[in-house]
């Protein structure tokens, strides 16, 4: 087996390691994509394989994780349906690891059109700038969102809070996406709303990175970035009372 391929069957394995880790720890959505990630990357594998016992292996573990997926799926498309479902992530302090990639990422599919942010907080520069990566992953992402609604507090420089974020609404428009931003003085929750259903709580909304120096590591990556204890509720519209 050639070193390249070696390292995909490494990270296969890792990930369907973490999704079965998940999947016991009842964090069924997070261990589907877990599943389905290294799956894919197994089938790479074993198209790349010419041994035959290890093709025969390779088979064996792949039917397996993929019967366990689907009853995963089956179960969480349930809960869905039944209105029960209910995740909740707990974001230690100084912990990494959860960009807004890796929060919103598996939200965003082919079924998301618009997206809703209530969040009293998107006010400072460093709210702003927060804001602005959660949007450059919305245009980044496989969704064919083509609004986005923020609904914010106002900043005491309430002028160079609007000058930002108007800046954002152009930036935005010419990527073929609308934002509509609205203000309220006595907001206090803090969700992201997809129209595909799934709801997200953050108890400390979008600003729940720590600050970093402007040359340290986690700067740019924020995968990389310490967080702050918070956190994370994910529900389906259907677990909710309609609007």
């Amino acid at each position: 087996m050639s070193s390249a391929l070696s390292g995909v069957e490494t990270s296969a394995v890792g990930l369907l390691k973490r999704a079965v880790e998940l999947d016991r720890k009842g964090k069924m959505e997070e261990a589907l994509v877990c599943y389905k990630e290294g799956i894919n990357l197994f089938m790479e594998v074993l198209k790349g394989t010419t041994d035959k016992n290890k093709k025969q292996t390779l088979r064996q573990r792949i039917s397996e994780y993929m019967e366990r997926a689907e009853k995963l799926k089956e179960y969480v498309d349930a809960q869905i349906e039944a209105g029960k479902y209910h995740e909740q992530i707990q974001i230690a302090n100084d912990s990494t690891g959860h960009s807004y990639r890796s929060m919103f990422g598996r939200f965003l599919d082919d079924l998301v059109t618009e997206v809703e942010v209530e969040d009293p907080y998107i006010r400072s520069h460093h709210q702003v700038c927060n804001f602005l990566r959660f949007c450059e992953l919305m245009v980044s992402s496989v969704s064919p969102i083509r609004k986005i609604h923020l609904l914010t507090g106002r900043d005491e420089n309430f002028q160079q809070q609007m000058t930002k974020l108007d800046e954002l609404k152009q930036s935005l428009k010419d990527h073929g996406v609308q934002l509509q931003i609205s203000y309220s003085d006595t907001l206090h929750d803090r969700e992201v709303r997809f129209n595909s259903g799934w709801i997200i709580k953050i108890g400390r909304g979008l600003d729940y990175f720590k600050r970093t120096g402007q040359f340290n590591i986690g700067f740019c990556d924020m995968d990389l970035r310490r967080c702050h204890e918070t956190t994370v509720d994910i529900f389906h519209k259907k677990h909710t009372r309609e609007r």
